[in-house]
């Protein structure tokens, strides 16, 4: 138990519940569970604060002035997801009795969500396009719906910054937990995908890579550690492009965000709403007839999206809709990102 919970505790509230135990285990050290007695303010309106606040027990109010909006009680299907979670905070919350409530950084939260749900290993669907050519991987790299995309001129600059780099068999290229610094292109030789898991700490072979595949770009978008080990299976040669060059020549291309008035134009012209958080969160609020498919999941049911329809990808923050969205043009969709996120107010 830490702070006064324990991962079965935190597993009954959303999204924490669509989260691996290990990942809950790791936010555990990070809440900190606070009390507040009748009357005592645990936010005011107006908060620009990035928490997220849950209810453990006892009773809030939530108020705008002196006006009572609405109350929350411990141990409700409302507690189970954070306290008014639109910044700046639309009303005030007040103990109405001996309370418990715990807060989280919301952009820890969404990081974490983001990592536990980007996908089983950090390949990218350009790999499966490629279907293991062993031909010149440029012109393979080329014919990618990814680079089909993406401006001549800029197309010209990835190349020329790309960055060669030889690797003898055995070396580990990147690794598990490490930080993303670089997106890669394999020129020559072959990769071993694997991953360590809690229940296996032996490396689990995932996958082996070819000429012309690529991976380390979701941990570029979502900023986070790498979700896999890459090691070289042969002799080889990388083309290695950095970070900031890879957002701005190859990510920002792919990527259209659109504020709140823009999106809801876009949704009104023929467009839907996609919304890729856990399905606790979607159920807690969404956008009308927005339809909910998991970042987690969005690999493996692209065959529930029409393809002649234009979506608008959201989630709380932008980040786990950044991801989705580069996923999707890269299956050939039609995407947009809701700019900030459901947690950000123009108001």
């Amino acid at each position: 138990m830490t702070k006064g919970m324990d991962v079965a505790q935190l597993g009954n509230f959303s999204p924490f519940n669509a989260l691996k135990s290990t990942n809950l285990a790791d936010l555990l050290d990070k809440i900190e569970v606070l009390q507040a007695t009748q009357g005592q303010v645990l936010f005011n309106k107006g908060d620009t604060g990035k928490c997220a606040i849950y209810l453990l027990s006892g009773t809030i109010s939530l108020r705008d002035g002196d006006q009572v909006l609405s109350t929350v009680a411990g141990g409700t299907d409302e507690a189970r997801n954070p306290i008014a979670p639109v910044l700046p905070r639309r009303q005030s919350a007040v103990a109405m009795d001996d309370v418990r409530y715990f807060s989280i950084d919301s952009e820890l939260l969404d990081v974490t969500l983001t990592l536990d749900q980007t996908g089983i290993y950090e390949v990218s669907d350009l790999s499966s396009e490629l279907n293991g050519a062993e031909g010149d991987w440029m012109s393979a790299l080329l014919r990618t719906k990814t680079f089909q995309l993406i401006p001549p001129q800029h197309i010209q600059m990835i190349f020329m910054r790309l960055k060669r780099v030889d690797y003898k068999a055995g070396h580990v290229v990147i690794r598990q937990g490490s930080k993303g610094d670089h997106f890669y292109i394999i020129k020559s030789g072959r990769c071993m995908v694997t991953r360590e898991t809690p229940a296996n700490k032996e490396n689990i072979d995932l996958a082996e890579l070819g000429v012309g595949a690529t991976f380390g770009e979701e941990a570029l978008i979502s900023n986070e550690a790498r979700n896999a080990t890459i090691t070289m299976r042969t002799d080889g040669t990388l083309m290695q492009l950095g970070r900031d060059d890879f957002q701005s020549l190859l990510n920002e291309p792919m990527i259209v965000s659109l504020n709140h008035d823009d999106a809801d134009e876009a949704v009104t012209q023929g467009g839907k709403w996609l919304d890729v958080r856990v399905p606790s969160e979607f159920k807690a609020s969404s956008k009308a007839n927005a339809t909910n498919l998991p970042l987690y999941l969005l690999r493996h049911k692209l065959d529930v999206l029409d393809r002649k329809t234009p979506y608008v990808v959201y989630c709380d923050t932008g980040r786990r809709s950044s991801a989705a969205a580069f996923i999707l043009k890269q299956r050939g969709f039609e995407t947009a990102v809701l700019k900030g996120g459901l947690n950000h107010s123009e108001l």
